[in-house]
């Protein structure tokens, strides 16, 4: 079997526009890095906090719990990799959350609190300070302790929240049993 690969500009009429079209600018570890830089309270929650914790899951975006006095910190920082917000800074506090976006995606709570199907509060000024941090590269990466990670997957409880929930007990428990 023979494949040709074809180089220069598309055929006229070809649905792809490769001469004009660019990635952007984003770079994980250099929005980590720029975020951690910033000092933002800022949560990495959702599916990609499992997978920094080393757990079996597939994500295709960001989930970020942050303060809401930082809104415009956060928005800098997203900014300068070509990330725009969908909301205002005062229609996000507002409405509790909005979206950065371009060829990624970032899901940002802005709440002073969500609360959990079961009617728990869970509130972003607790869960900061019982936050850890994990390396990626050379940046530390904030997330939720495990036990506040859980209760955000509760707000939710969508089927893969509450696989997500199991994971994340099992880990708990790994951790415990090594100490």
């Amino acid at each position: 079997m023979t494949f040709r690969v074809h180089s220069g500009a598309m055929p006229r009429g070809s649905p792809y526009n490769r001469d004009t079209m660019q990635p952007s600018a984003f770079d994980e570890i250099a929005f980590f890095r720029a975020l951690y830089r910033s000092k933002a309270r800022a949560l990495l929650i959702g599916r990609r906090a499992l997978v920094l914790l080393g757990l079996p899951v597939l994500t295709a975006d960001y989930d970020f719990w942050i303060a809401i006095d930082d809104i415009e910190t956060f928005n800098a920082v997203a900014g300068s990799f070509e990330l725009r917000p969908t909301r205002a800074p005062d229609e996000a506090r507002q409405r509790g959350r909005y979206v950065l976006e371009n060829d990624e995606h970032i899901d940002v709570l802005v709440a002073r609190s969500l609360t959990t199907l079961g009617g728990h509060a869970v509130e972003f000024e607790a869960l900061w300070p019982r936050r850890h941090t994990v390396a990626l590269d050379d940046v530390q990466v904030a997330l939720p302790s495990i036990d506040d990670l859980i209760l955000t997957k509760q707000v939710a409880s969508r089927p893969k929240d509450l696989e997500d929930i199991r994971l994340l007990r099992v880990l708990k428990e790994q951790r415990v049993d090594q100490s």
